[in-house]
């Protein structure tokens, strides 16, 4: 991870040494090698490693919970209510006034799909039920998000919603690390809470009741930081798919493959491959920078593949 972030920050359209970003970072460096390091790649790198480990922690987490190998934020509908907060303040051009104005409305639609996934959930406490409420309150999202590019008012309009869904971390600055960073802190804290829980849950509901699970406080607990961490996420980077699917399965051969053994693993690999990914976007040589969900969704495929090849000789 620390590899990582030297990387992030040295690497780029003007390659560093390390020893001018150790220089710029502490305040002796040169102006032009301090302004790329600190005003640029700085906030870029934080923001990179801290979405990468929020994505990978909370698709490890769900996969957990629900006992679905598939599973990663965008079942809850979290990833597309975030998206489709964005895309709202996008529309109505209201992240023009302000550019905390997108970030706060992605988080704040993150948290009302929370609660109309909670209406829709009812009392049940079934994975099962929560996955269905989760694909209806992310179908919604989605089509309400085809509706604003639909009625789009110009093409620049529409662009700019597409290019923000595609996902990036270019021209990020430490306001959007500031906006970021508490809303994954609190997330990560919740969704670390439940580690022995999700063990328990292995067992089946019944048997995670016998061992004194109150499966109703975990369900509460794990989706509020799925949809405060995931939207704090998404408000800063765009739409980044795929992270959340993939970490858990490279990182889990590593560990016991218990539920509470894969979190912290998966928050850190999150955060590198994410960080990696970033970097590459900005060495691949092209017209105009690749976008992260690109990237990841090209990283994603070949674990599909591995994934359906491995069940196809159960069946």
């Amino acid at each position: 991870m620390i590899a990582a972030g030297v990387a992030s920050l040295a690497l780029g359209s003007v390659s560093l040494a390390p020893t001018r970003v150790l220089a710029a970072l502490v305040g002796r460096g040169d102006p032009v090698a301090t302004a790329i390091v600190i005003e640029l790649r700085l906030p870029r790198t934080i923001l990179g490693l801290a979405v990468g480990a929020m994505l990978g922690l909370a698709g490890a987490a769900l996969q957990g919970y629900l006992r679905n190998p598939l599973a990663e934020p965008s079942v809850l509908g979290a990833s597309n209510a975030a998206a489709l907060g964005a895309v709202g303040a996008i529309y109505f051009g209201l992240a023009e006034l302000n550019p905390i104005v997108l970030p706060v409305l992605a988080i704040a639609a993150a948290l009302v799909s929370l609660a109309l996934l909670f209406t829709l959930a009812g009392r049940s406490e079934s994975p099962l039920t929560l996955i269905l409420a989760g694909i209806a309150v992310s179908t919604l999202a989605g089509a309400a998000i085809s509706l604003a590019l639909n009625l789009s008012p110009n093409p620049f309009a529409a662009m700019e919603i597409m290019t923000w869904l595609l996902g990036s971390l270019e021209n990020r600055s430490f306001q959007h690390v500031w906006i970021a960073l508490p809303c994954i802190a609190v997330g990560a804290a919740l969704l670390l809470f439940d580690g022995h829980a999700l063990d328990a849950l292995t067992l089946g509901e019944d048997g995670a009741r016998a061992l004194g699970t109150d499966l109703r406080a975990t369900r509460l607990r794990l989706l509020l930081g799925v949809a405060i961490g995931v939207g704090g996420a998404v408000a800063v980077s765009g739409s980044i798919g795929f992270v959340g699917l993939i970490v858990p399965h490279l990182v889990r051969p590593l560990t016991d493959r218990s539920p509470s053994a894969i979190l912290l693993p998966s928050a850190l690999a999150g955060a590198v491959l994410l960080t990696f990914a970033d970097i590459g976007v900005r060495l691949i040589p092209s017209t105009n920078e690749l976008k992260l969900g690109v990237v990841t969704a090209f990283l994603g495929v070949p674990v599909f593949l591995a994934y359906l090849m491995r069940e196809r000789r159960l069946w």
